[in-house]
């Protein structure tokens, strides 16, 4: 496999964020709930319609910022509007507590960069967190983040905007990831090399092109450079 410049996923493969998000939907729905919101049902039950909602923002059927307002306003909160930023205050404060980056992320990024290879994040999610996510990794390349490149994974034209920003032919570009169909059968699928970071016991679906190379942690990248 040949390539001379990287495309890496956040969550999940450079490190892990602990349910950051829906956390901060929690706190925001007690903070609303002294404002005198009422909860849908207990916090089991809520954190179900949270993990919902995030997929629905993930999936790009809403904003973040749209996710929040209705959020607030199904649960009765005065201006629901108004508490957009509050749930990011919250999610960006939470973030050195709860992301972690997986134990080899930084020595393989600084690394990469000491050889000259030319590396991007492309990331599904909102800015400024997926931003902050990457300063704690101490990630010194071009952040591309879906809600401010106006495309997010798998549609092809996410990672037109990674090729752009590496400068980069596709082809001479390896993507890693751990979600097969949204990282790695799409980056394959835009003319990159998929390269599929198997860590956290996920099937591949058999329908799927094969990833171009598969690994475990994210030193074993070193050895196909």
């Amino acid at each position: 496999m040949h390539f001379s410049a990287l495309g890496f996923d956040i969550d999940h493969t450079l490190g892990i964020d602990n349910k950051l998000e829906r956390v901060a939907f929690l706190r925001l729905l007690d903070a609303m709930c002294n404002d005198g919101a009422k909860s849908l049902g207990t916090l089991a039950q809520e954190s179900a319609r949270i993990d919902e909602l995030l997929e629905r923002q993930r999936s790009g059927v809403c904003s973040i910022d749209q996710a929040v307002e209705r959020f607030a306003a199904e649960r009765g909160a005065r201006t629901p509007g108004a508490w957009v930023e509050r749930y990011k205050q919250m999610a960006l404060e939470s973030m050195p507590e709860f992301f972690v980056a997986q134990p080899d992320a930084r020595e393989v990024l600084g690394e990469l960069q000491r050889r000259g290879i030319a590396c991007a994040i492309l990331s599904n999610g909102w800015s400024p967190l997926q931003q902050e996510k990457a300063r704690q990794l101490q990630f010194a390349g071009p952040v591309l983040v879906s809600d401010t490149i106006g495309a997010q994974k798998p549609q092809l034209e996410a990672f037109a905007v990674l090729a752009g920003a590496l400068k980069t032919d596709p082809h001479e570009i390896a993507y890693v990831g751990d979600n097969p169909r949204g990282d790695v059968a799409a980056a394959i699928s835009a003319g990159m090399s998929g390269i599929w970071f198997d860590a956290e016991d996920v099937s591949y679906a058999p329908e799927l092109p094969e990833p171009s190379a598969v690994i475990h942690r994210l030193a074993e990248l070193l050895a196909l450079l």
